[in-house]
């Protein structure tokens, strides 16, 4: 069944590819470039029309030409991964589906059709995180996943209603100029934003639903690396981004004005209660689940502050460099140390028997402390910049910590898996 998964996703990949192409050329030739929209009437209900469509703008372009080929990449790299699993159709079956619930909510026109691809993703975590469910721990990592982030996912619908009420229309073209129209109730329009957030943090894995991403290691390496770089986790920064217009005006984001938010107060708690946990670990793929859930806290900061191209930004670099380190770890681990994540007990010294995993988290690993020149320097490094430009001190000051902390916990990761004497089997 593995021929038709990575099938679908090379199509998706040229398709995705031929749309960016596109888009940039339309941008190129235009002074305001309009979203594309196209709809469909799916079904009415009591004079409301609820539409099925695509809505195509430089954000959805962005995340489409991201998640279609980094989920082309994993599905290679699972073929040999997964040879010979008991369930090795489902699992690719799963996979499949996942991407198509993270593209079906990045094109989504509408509400309905985003929370549509919102709970496919929910519904193929479980599936994927309990892959090998008959272990006890893997079982309980993915009811943890589902329940927390069906915690979150109450919210979603609570807000999805509320701007339903109020602004008349589920379109997300339609919620936006809703929102910065000036009509919109102060009161309704926060309570609707501090709703969609709640989804936000538990999709996102933000303080405090944040337990759930350590214990969805749980699935097989090829999950996490697709998991934690390019789908799940980055919907709900994703969901920010896209009704930007209802967080902005609802929770007042004052760009250049000292007022903290409730967006940039979650994403600097996470940056650094994340990266402290990540200095702890001695599971690589559990110091890499941290490092992600501290990294979604620059994004969400950065929208948090008022600089949302820095963030969006952060999302198209830190899937590349993120699902290199897990595919490196899902490597050493399958090969170097017979299938033991543990740093301290059955890794060190293998950078000189696996040279070509070592190289690639060499680079990766520099791409995610931000060393200059590489991708992560330049998104991290704006994000932090627009805090300070935006009068956002505090913000400034815990990026630039987690900057430093996360330089510290890659670099014992790193030390403890590649340098020094080979321990364990």
């Amino acid at each position: 069944g593995s021929e038709i998964g990575i099938a679908g996703m090379i199509a998706s990949l040229v398709i995705a590819a031929g749309t960016a192409y596109q888009w940039i050329d339309y941008v190129g030739s235009t002074e305001h470039a309009e979203p594309v929209i196209r709809s469909w009437v799916w079904w009415q209900s009591g004079g409301a029309e609820f539409g099925l469509g695509q809505h195509i703008d430089g954000l959805a372009v962005m995340l489409l030409l991201l998640v279609t080929f980094i989920s082309t990449l994993v599905q290679v790299f699972s073929l040999e991964y997964v040879r010979g699993d008991r369930r090795y159709t489902h699992f690719f079956a799963s996979l499949t589906l996942f991407s198509a619930g993270m593209l079906a909510m990045v094109l989504a026109e509408n509400m309905v059709q985003l929370i549509l691809g919102w709970e496919i993703m929910g519904l193929c975590s479980f599936m994927l995180i309990g892959h090998w469910g008959e272990e006890e721990a893997n079982s309980r990592g993915a009811h943890k996943a589902f329940f927390t982030v069906r915690v979150g996912d109450m919210g979603l619908l609570v807000g999805t209603a509320i701007l339903f009420g109020a602004a008349n229309t589920l379109t997300i073209s339609g919620v936006n100029e809703w929102a910065t129209s000036g009509e919109a109730s102060h009161q309704v329009i926060f309570w609707a934003a501090v709703a969609l957030f709640i989804a936000c943090i538990g999709k996102s894995g933000q303080f405090p639903l944040h337990t759930w991403l350590p214990d969805a290691m749980a699935g097989p390496t090829p999950v996490s690396s697709l998991l934690h770089s390019s789908t799940m986790v980055v919907a709900g920064v994703f969901l920010v981004a896209r009704l930007y217009p209802v967080f902005h005006t609802g929770l007042d984001i004052n760009v250049a004005g000292q007022s903290f938010n409730l967006i940039a107060v979650i994403g600097g708690i996470t940056i650094l209660i994340a990266a402290a946990l990540a200095l702890v670990q001695n599971d690589i793929k559990k110091v890499l689940a941290y490092s992600t859930v501290s990294q979604l806290g620059y994004m969400m900061m950065g929208l948090g502050v008022g600089a949302w191209v820095p963030a969006v930004f952060h999302i198209f670099t830190h899937a590349f460099f993120k699902c290199c380190l897990f595919l490196c770890a899902g490597s050493v681990a399958h090969t170097g140390s017979h299938h033991s994540f543990d740093l301290k007990k059955d890794m060190g010294g293998l950078g000189k028997k696996r040279p070509i995993a070592f190289v690639t988290w060499m680079i990766s690993t520099a791409a995610l402390c931000g060393v200059p020149f590489f991708s992560g320097f330049f998104s991290k490094d704006v994000i932090i910049e627009g805090a300070k430009h935006n009068h956002y001190t505090v913000f400034f000051i815990i990026g630039l910590i987690g900057a430093f902390m996360t330089t510290a916990y890659i670099t014992r990761a790193t030390y403890l898996t590649f340098f020094g004497t080979a321990r364990g089997g």
